[in-house]
């Protein structure tokens, strides 16, 4: 999945703003033809749980209803266009204009459609459903209760089983990007190094439409430089003398994807990528066949009044106090982080462990000593819990997302998972092949 970017052949629309917002007391059905009947506001990108004086809204367990409205400039409705979440925490339900156009579960990863079909003239209103809810399929992994009040209306909780606040909402960028009818939907970029004669072999897989007569691509370096291309939608390039991505010196190069039919270039993106050699020798870490002592910390989004959301400049204040500390990476415990922070991690020379959003895979949360005497020790976890299926969505849309990213150096598909438990190892096999 591309990163969404203004290109030559590119729009880009951000409905970052102030949103209309409820939390859906479940007692009167919203009618999503028509408007949201509020007029509370709330901003977004951002965890909706602390822009409220409200300790209802903070803790409410259960759906919340977002809305918006945008239109689309004449000369781009002739354009492929396609609305972009970077997350939405945890279950979404999205309508235009009074239409489900796309559902997703799983609260840190992006998801998109093409919205062509179902939009207006003008005043084109978005409508999103969310749910914070967890339960034993879900990942994070919560306890979940339902109760009735004195009234016999359903009353929902979440406990988590996890030591942070399941802050939820519409967290990340929200945007449309336009693209042309033929074009580029994915890029795959593997550099292979060999360090001894400073070169690098570079290959290239580009996913589109099939539209193209040509897929060209272009290797620049940080100056804007071309420093050596090819065609085809599947091949390998080589650098010479060529510039590694080291932990905290970072060299991007960038991969220029231009799709051509009949001679003109139709669609063009851009991919920034980095050089450097992941190994495991002997017991090390290595990046660049020097051994890396992992330095750093186990962070967490989470900011004052943005909740769990996108925050730029406290992205870049934490970087920074990082470097100044002597640190040199972190893992993003315990979800996958923005991207924008993975691209910050790119320029920086940050080394990321990317981490899975498989946090609370214990049912019972014990940790007596005693349980490891025995090889065939078992608890409940591994026949309670159900979140298989949210295990692999996860892993692969995390790997969609980052795989070019010269910061990701490993993946963690879990965290403090009962892996003392029996039933484990054959719960992790299939994600580990």
């Amino acid at each position: 999945m591309l990163y969404p970017i203004a290109t030559p052949t590119r729009a880009l629309l951000d409905l970052s703003g102030l949103w209309k917002f409820m939390i859906d007391e479940e007692l009167t059905p919203i009618d999503v033809n028509k408007p949201l009947p509020t007029e509370d506001v709330i901003s977004v990108p951002a965890s909706f749980n602390d822009q409220t004086a409200s300790q209802k809204i903070r803790d409410h367990s259960g759906y919340v209803w977002y809305e918006t409205n945008f239109e689309i400039a004449k000369p781009l409705r002739s354009q492929r266009l396609v609305l972009r979440f970077g997350s939405a925490t945890h279950e979404a339900w999205v309508y235009l204009n009074g239409q489900e156009i796309t559902h997703h579960k799983g609260g840190f990863t992006p998801f998109e459609v093409e919205i062509n079909d179902y939009l207006q003239d003008s005043n084109n209103r978005l409508t999103v459903k969310l749910s914070n809810l967890l339960d034993y399929s879900t990942l994070p992994v919560g306890h979940y209760s339902e109760s009735k009040d004195e009234n016999g209306h359903i009353v929902r909780k979440v406990d988590e089983n996890f030591d942070f606040f399941n802050y939820a909402g519409l967290q990340r960028p929200v945007k449309i990007y336009s693209t042309p009818q033929a074009h580029i939907d994915d890029i795959v970029i593997v550099p292979s190094v060999d360090l001894a004669d400073h070169s690098a072999s570079v290959h290239t897989t580009v996913k589109s439409s099939d539209d193209f007569d040509e897929i060209h691509v272009a290797i620049l370096d940080q100056a804007g430089k071309v420093v050596t291309s090819g065609t085809g939608e599947d091949q390998t390039l080589a650098l010479r003398d060529v510039k590694l991505w080291q932990p905290l010196n970072a060299y991007l190069y960038t991969a220029k994807v231009d799709g051509i039919q009949n001679g003109k270039v139709v669609d063009t993106y851009s991919e920034p990528f980095g050089v450097r050699k992941i190994e495991v020798k002997n017991g090390q870490f290595l990046i660049n066949g020097e051994p890396f002592y992992f330095k750093g910390f186990g962070k967490h989004e989470d900011t004052y009044v943005h909740g769990r959301g996108f925050n730029e400049p406290v992205n870049v204040l934490d970087i920074n106090l990082m470097k100044d500390m002597g640190a040199n990476s972190f893992r993003t415990s315990h979800y996958p982080y923005s991207e924008e922070m993975m691209r910050l991690c790119d320029r920086e020379g940050i080394v990321v462990i990317d981490e899975t959003t498989a946090v609370g895979l214990m049912v019972t949360f014990g940790f007596d000593v005693n349980m490891f005497a025995d090889d065939d020790y078992e608890d409940t976890t591994w026949k309670e819990l159900k979140t298989a299926e949210a295990h692999r969505q996860v892993i692969r849309e995390l790997i969609d997302r980052d795989k070019n990213h010269a910061s990701v150096v490993m993946w963690s598909i879990a965290n403090e998972a009962a892996t003392f438990s029996k039933g484990a190892h054959d719960y992790f096999k299939p994600y580990l092949l």
